[in-house]
């Protein structure tokens, strides 16, 4: 048994709303081998993780895995569970898992759930199910099972990677909120909204954090200068370059002073309780040591507070103590740290509440002025100080003070971050209670704010080692999105199998129209208020994040293909509308896509992923679109079911009507909106754009979805109607253009369903008999579905082209064409068929076949070189393709 590849789907997916982890696992010599096969394994595997017991597996209650490995189950099942019970054991605590054939013996997926914010790079996962293989071989082979020092690297990793507690506490409390979350890489840094409500926030940074207010904060001594030239109390002091200056400042101010980086973070390198000149002269050394001047203050007595203020206002309060451990009688100084840090709270950097205590220059240098080292045994009771100054990261706790803090003093905290300029800042003060009324300006000091931070440490809030929590994360987010700021854009989402591209274009013309800024996503790249900005296909995550994550955009109409939605999932967590455009088979035998039903219930993840109070939009001449709908409260729970058709007498859509349901449909020449039990024409279908006065059915039922969309996002009538006329930008699909006295029709269909939608419109306007078809198919394709769509050309052409893509996707040179022109010999004899190799090729050779008033339909791969192409031969656009041909459509 083996890892053979892995991949992250990262947004939601086939199997979950939350990210998984999908490793292909090849069981070699275990395939069609089970747990029951081998006595003992069940008992030894059990013995060698204990945790597997609580396990549910399908039956829903512990025990329900051990009933499985009883009675039998494969192998790569066994490693999923291994896998997610040495998940929990390093503290990553995620439950679902699913394993499942790919068809080939003894080759599976394996799926198990990830955290929401780790890192799509992070190997993690795949990591843990290797070990677990490791594990359950060796089970089976009696052997000893040692996975404890991998697992405690892995521990370390995971720690390494996950967000901190601050970062954490923010992304849970916008996700409680219902705002969209996504952490940037291994950063602390998280996306929060989506387009034109984007926020960003980095740690307890916002981007509504003043540059200026941080560079203030990073400054110790412009701080303390700034401060104390508006009365806020502050302790006396300067900055020193030079340790004469040091010298200086220390006799004039008088000991015991604090000695400190003018850029200093976190605590390092703060040395108070300084005394005589040999102790600051080191001091001075140390804090200088990496460049820059040293402060040197005032030591202020009184107790260590430190108070968040988020948006002008204060909302936590911790008081802080100075690392230290507490002797009794009989162990050691290091003893004492050591059993401290196997506080499952400590650990290293900030991953959790506390940090370890650790044993340096600066811990060594205090201990000795305690007369101690790290080998003294303490008495009974004695508090051995590790550190002077309370960060936490240097070891120290807080305990809770929010609900003592006096109004002075939280008085004092709102002016003093408003004076720096922060949105978010941590007020260091030492005073002799907060909840003290502070002096008036004039009386003498009592205490005062001896640091200012910009982006805090939220952990001291969020877990205090006494007292009680406070959800600061929260206090953050409410302060970049007060109560009913939204935080999302509209969202379209288009799936199908054929029109994808066409509703988007049409759906992102029709919310234009409206005023709004629009980024969109389609096979041919990412637009983004009407503009190309990315070549390329884009119907995958990565692009729908390049649109949602644009704080220009104002609305997202997204084309969510197949393959994007297998390899990394969805690209948002929910749309307000869905929309299927229809659901045939193509790209079977890909990805574990086998047959229709396969694709079918893969597709319908978009219309699973509408909003609460959204739109599914669906087509009620696809008979796989109604059966997807024969249950809605099981797929489309909660969403408004919208259906589109082209038969007015469709049943479907007179009893959805007749019930209050909204549909949108051609009836009598007309595309016509039924709704609140009203009947309202939109546009006549001569007039749409693009529609060739109506012959274009397919194009028909592309705009009817559309305009359901845009009217879902309250786009008015009107409005659609009026942009419907005027769409005209959809290069590649049904574009005419005229060549001499023939009329060369390029389109992207490459499936049979696609090749009879556009052999229709052929058929509508210039008859089967004036019509020569060039024709290339992708060679990723089964050989079944190739054949299918060779019988639907040599069904329609007299006359065929036969050329290859550049792009071989995996087949032999001349593979395909060879294919197609077998199956036309076959079921097609009169057909007239050359093969050829490029379109350079096919072109001229099916305009010599074409007689005086022909039609040439051009099937491509790549739609540049084949305007480039009939650009160079001479060949026009025709900018008006409102061919004249009969209306279409029959009253309801």
């Amino acid at each position: 048994m083996r890892i053979d590849s892995s991949r992250r789907l990262r947004g939601p997916n086939r199997y979950l709303a939350r990210p998984v982890q999908v490793t292909r696992v090849l069981l070699d010599g275990l395939t069609d081998r089970e747990s029951s096969d081998y006595p003992g394994f069940t008992e030894r595997l059990l013995a060698a993780f204990p945790g597997l017991a609580e396990h549910h597996c399908a039956f829903g209650e512990p025990g329900g895995f051990v009933r499985r490995l009883v009675g039998g189950t494969y192998f790569g099942h066994t490693a999923e569970h291994v896998a997610i019970e040495l998940s929990q054991r390093i503290g990553r605590h995620v439950n679902f898992g699913r394993t499942e054939g790919t068809g080939v013996p003894g080759e599976y997926d394996v799926v198990t759930e990830c955290p929401l914010d780790e890192p799509s790079g992070s190997r993690v996962a795949e990591r843990l199910l290797a070990l677990a293989i490791t594990g359950v071989l060796a089970t089976l082979h009696g052997q000893p099972v040692d996975v404890e020092d991998e697992l405690a690297d892995l521990r370390r990793t995971y720690e390494r990677e996950s967000s901190g507690p601050s970062t954490a506490a923010i992304a849970a409390a916008a996700r409680e909120r219902g705002i969209p979350v996504e952490r940037v890489g291994e950063l602390s840094l998280l996306r929060l909204g989506y387009g034109r409500h984007r926020r960003l926030v980095w740690a307890a940074l916002t981007d509504q954090t003043s540059a200026i207010g941080v560079d203030i904060a990073s400054d110790k001594e412009l701080t303390r200068r700034l401060l104390d030239e508006v009365g806020i109390p502050v302790p006396g002091g300067g900055a020193a370059s030079s340790l004469a200056d040091a010298l200086d400042l220390f006799v004039e101010l008088g000991p015991p002073v604090v000695v400190k980086p003018r850029q200093g973070r976190q605590g390092q390198h703060v040395f108070l309780g300084i005394d005589s000149a040999d102790a600051l002269r080191a001091a001075f050394e140390a804090a200088t040591a990496g460049g820059g001047d040293a402060v040197v203050e005032r030591e202020l007595t009184g107790r260590d507070y430190r108070v968040l203020t988020v948006g002008g206002q204060v909302v936590a309060a911790a008081e802080r103590v100075a690392a230290h451990v507490v002797g009794d009688g009989v162990t050691d100084v290091a003893g004492l740290i050591a059993r401290a840090n196997e506080d499952p709270r400590r650990g290293d950097g900030h991953a959790r509440p506390l940090t370890r205590l650790t044993v340096d220059d600066v811990a060594l240098t205090l201990l000795r002025r305690q007369g101690l080292d790290a080998g003294a045994v303490p008495a009974e009771g004695q508090v051995v100080r590790l550190r002077e100054n309370a960060n936490l990261s240097t070891g120290g706790t807080s305990v809770d003070v929010t609900d003592l803090v006096h109004p002075s003093v939280a008085d004092l905290c709102r002016r003093v971050a408003a004076i720096v300029g922060l949105d978010i800042a941590g007020l260091d003060l030492r005073l002799p209670s907060i909840a003290d009324p502070l002096p008036p300006s004039g009386a003498p000091a009592v205490g005062g704010v001896i640091e200012v931070n910009a982006a805090p440490g939220l952990r001291m809030h969020l877990d205090p080692s006494d007292g009680t929590a406070r959800d600061v994360g929260a206090a953050v987010v409410e302060a970049l999105y007060p109560a009913g700021t939204p935080a999302r854009i509209p969202i379209v989402a288009i799936t199908g199998t054929n029109g994808k591209t066409t509703v988007a274009r049409i759906t992102a013309h029709l919310l234009d129209g409206a005023g709004l800024r629009v980024g969109v996503t389609t096979t041919d790249g990412i637009t983004i208020g009407g503009r190309l900005v990315q070549r390329a296909d884009a119907t995958g995550p990565r692009s729908a994040r390049v649109v949602l994550s644009d704080p220009t955009v104002d609305a997202a109409v997204l084309e969510t293909a197949r393959g994007g939605l297998l390899r990394q999932g969805l690209g948002y967590d929910w749309s307000d509308v869905g929309i299927i455009t229809n659901l045939t088979g193509d790209h079977l035998g890909q990805d574990g896509i086998d047959s229709v039903e396969d694709l079918v219930a893969l597709k319908s993840l978009i219309g699973e992923r509408v909003r609460e109070g959204g739109a599914v939009v669906l087509n009620a001449d696809d008979a796989r679109s109604r059966a997807l709908a024969a249950h809605p409260g099981d797929r489309f729970a909660k969403c408004e079911i919208i259906w589109c058709g082209l038969d007015p007498r469709n049943p479907l859509i007179r009893r959805h009507w007749d019930t209050g349901g909204r549909a949108y449909l051609l009836a009598d020449g007309w595309l016509v909106e039924l709704a609140d039990r009203r009947w309202i024409p939109l546009l006549a279908v001569r007039e749409l754009g693009g529609g060739f006065g109506g012959a274009a059915r397919h194009l028909v039922a592309n705009a009817l979805a559309a305009t359901a969309a845009a009217r879902v996002l309250g786009v008015a009538t009107a409005r659609v109607a009026e942009r419907l006329r005027t769409f005209a930008d959809n290069p590649g699909r049904g574009t005419l253009l005229r060549l001499g006295d023939t009329d060369i029709l390029v389109d992207y269909a490459h499936n049979p369903a696609a090749i009879r939608a556009i052999s229709d419109l052929v058929e509508r306007v210039w008859g089967a008999s004036h019509a020569v078809a060039a024709v290339t198919l992708p060679g990723d394709r089964r050989d079944d579905l190739l054949r299918e769509s060779a019988r639907e050309v040599g069904g329609r052409f007299d006359r065929v082209v036969l050329y290859e893509d550049s792009d071989l996707r995996g087949r032999s040179p001349g593979e395909v064409p060879a294919l197609l022109r077998e199956e036309l010999a076959t079921t097609c004899p009169a057909v007239s068929c050359t093969v050829v190799r490029t379109v350079d090729e096919a072109v001229p050779a099916a305009l010599a076949m074409a007689r005086p008033g022909d039609v040439l339909l051009l099937l491509y791969e790549k739609i540049e070189p084949v305007l480039s192409l009939l650009s160079t031969l001479g060949a026009e656009t025709v900018a008006d393709q409102c061919v004249s041909f009969p209306l279409i459509g029959a009253s309801v």
